[in-house]
């Protein structure tokens, strides 16, 4: 088996190790303060994110422990996406929550709009693993799905997975440090 697979199996098993430790926690036992990294998410969809927005962010409060800022929309009538992922972005880079997640229909436009807001790391995935190497290999900060890529089921376990899995620094913190300097190079901001 390699490495990969087996770290992406390795999360599974902690994903659902946690979820029958948490259901026998009473909802204070497992609140985390929101300065806790990770436990304070802006969220935000477009038309065609929307119930899946609607079912994470209850999913992050109810059952993560986490601080949610829904930025919108408030309904599923017809919206663009890039005006929903730059709030996202906006709330992390500016430090008032320390992750973001995004939801349209395939997950890649959201994430465009989102990495052109200086500071945002925005990931777009489609399963476990590339969630893994998002946080491990890229300090992903904000992650963008697909509502039509991606279940209901498997997105809580990739948002479960994507808070819970670290930067995994050494190699890849000089990789990351050279994206935010080619950001730096072209927008003159860090």
């Amino acid at each position: 088996m390699d490495l990969d697979r087996k770290r992406v199996e390795d999360a599974v098993r902690e994903v659902l190790r946690e979820r029958e430790r948490t259901a026998t926690e009473t909802p204070a036992a497992a609140v985390v303060p929101a300065s806790d990294d990770g436990r304070t998410v802006a969220i935000g969809s477009d038309h065609g994110g929307f119930a899946m927005k609607e079912m994470l962010k209850e999913y992050l409060v109810e059952e993560l422990a986490c601080v949610v800022k829904d930025v919108g929309p408030a309904t599923d009538t017809s919206c663009d996406y890039p005006d929903f992922a730059v709030k996202v972005a906006e709330a992390v880079a500016s430090g008032e929550c320390s992750r973001g997640i995004m939801i349209d229909g395939a997950g890649i436009g959201s994430s465009m709009a989102a990495n052109r807001i200086p500071g945002v790391l925005a990931a777009c995935c489609h399963d476990v693993r590339t969630v893994v190497n998002s946080r491990e290999h890229n300090a992903a900060n904000v992650l963008t799905l697909g509502a039509g890529v991606v279940g209901r089921g498997l997105a809580r376990q990739m948002v479960r997975t994507w808070l819970r899995t670290p930067f995994g620094g050494g190699r890849h913190e000089r990789r990351v440090r050279k994206i935010l300097d080619l950001e730096r190079r072209w927008t003159g901001k860090s």
